[in-house]
């Protein structure tokens, strides 16, 4: 899928669009991701029907659900701006 959307830019900027708008909403990258697995999952199965390799991976493996956690983490890490860490009251010293 990673791959996919790599080559068709309007499918890329979409998601792309989607993924930046999810991360700017929610405060937290794990909150971002399981809202965004779940999408990338049916977007699998829409695109299987029509788009050539998904039709394909389908035939062979059917379309048992998979989990999109991995791609999720991914796509956000690659599309979105890294979030600033909170320093821990204990991370002054940790240093020493």
């Amino acid at each position: 899928m990673f791959d996919y959307l790599q080559t068709q830019r309007d499918e890329r900027d979409y998601w792309q669009n989607k993924f930046q708008r999810v991360a700017k909403a929610t405060s937290d990258d794990h909150v971002a991701v399981a809202q965004l697995e779940p999408e990338l999952w049916r977007y699998y199965e829409e695109r299987s029907a029509v788009a050539a390799p998904f039709k394909e991976a389908a035939r062979l493996e059917g379309l048992r659900r998979t989990s999109m956690k991995n791609l999720a983490e991914l796509l956000l890490r690659l599309w979105t701006e890294p979030r600033v860490k909170k320093k821990s009251p204990d991370s002054e010293f940790s240093d020493a």
